[in-house]
């Protein structure tokens, strides 16, 4: 059953003068003709300029082509996709038949279009400051955790093209525990993969840190097998 959209509105610290708007950004178009299509391509768009004015100001000697690395290593599928899940949105997503029975709640660009849509649908109801605080607040713990070097493909990307390539299944993610109050938390995250039996595991002061910290140790792995 799909979750009651007040619910999803709350977790994420938002509030609508405009609730339909909202609702729009989580129906994808296989649910209808009044989907989130052009809400995505106006969050898309806005998320693009937060984003850049926000590395602008962290990093004021960084050159173009890195402030332009870290803007891809943010503004992606799989970066919005894994803040989705987070907020566990694909259990509030408004699909059609066929999007339900395949999984979509669970594809990575139905969910990332949706971030972007909210995003469209936040400007739209509350205006361009309102929106860019909540994307900043949104990326807070990915702006924190960045750097010059940043720019390159961080583990789990760079285990996820490698099993793209030999066309095998993604790397599977399984959280173990979390651990301690809330506002010090630690994370503890299994990462399997086809390719081999053995399991690795990660641990972090977040779900995505504890996450790359297993697909690190994964193309460890790989790299002594490969020996």
């Amino acid at each position: 059953m799909i979750k009651a959209p007040e619910i999803l509105c709350q977790q994420l610290g938002l509030h609508f003068n405009q609730p339909e708007l909202f609702i729009k950004a989580i129906t994808h178009r296989s649910a209808g003709a009044k989907n989130n299509e052009r809400l995505e391509f106006l969050g898309d768009a806005i998320l693009g300029f937060v984003v850049a004015q926000k590395l602008y100001e962290l990093f004021p000697d960084a050159s173009e082509g890195s402030l332009s690395r870290l803007r891809a290593s943010l503004v992606n599928e799989t970066s919005l996709a894994e803040l989705a899940r987070q907020h566990k949105l694909g259990e509030y997503l408004r699909l059609g038949q066929g999007e339900l029975k395949s999984g979509g709640f669970r594809r990575d660009s139905i969910l990332s279009d949706a971030m972007e849509a909210i995003m469209g649908a936040l400007y739209k109801d509350q205006g361009i400051a309102v929106c860019q605080q909540w994307i900043e607040n949104l990326f807070a713990e990915k702006f924190q955790s960045l750097s010059l070097s940043s720019g390159q493909k961080d583990p789990k990307t760079r285990l996820q093209e490698l099993m793209q390539a030999k066309r095998l299944e993604l790397p599977e993610y399984t959280m173990l525990t979390m651990t301690g109050p809330s506002h010090e938390q630690t994370f503890k995250v299994k990462c399997t993969i086809s390719l081999l039996s053995d399991a690795t595991i990660g641990v972090g002061i977040s779900r995505r840190k504890a996450e790359q910290a297993s697909a690190e140790q994964m193309l460890e792995l790989l790299d002594k097998a490969n020996q």
